[in-house]
């Protein structure tokens, strides 16, 4: 877990900068969101696997515009 002490003569403006800075950089944030709901394996990888066909859709459209 990130944590931050207080500089001399930082505001706490600062500080919660630095804060959710370091917060971002440690990746807390992002696992906390993803464990916030139990979701069974075999739902992750429906999902990761509709995230794939998205993926390869978007490449093609992209690929189609050139």
């Amino acid at each position: 877990m990130a944590s931050v002490n207080l500089r001399p003569n930082e505001s706490q403006d600062q500080l919660l900068k630095r804060f959710r800075k370091a917060m971002t950089k440690d990746g807390t944030l992002t696992t906390l969101r993803r464990k916030r709901w139990f979701i069974s394996r075999s739902e992750q990888r429906r999902i990761a696997k509709k995230k794939a066909i998205r993926r390869l859709r978007q490449r093609e459209i992209q690929r189609n515009e050139f």
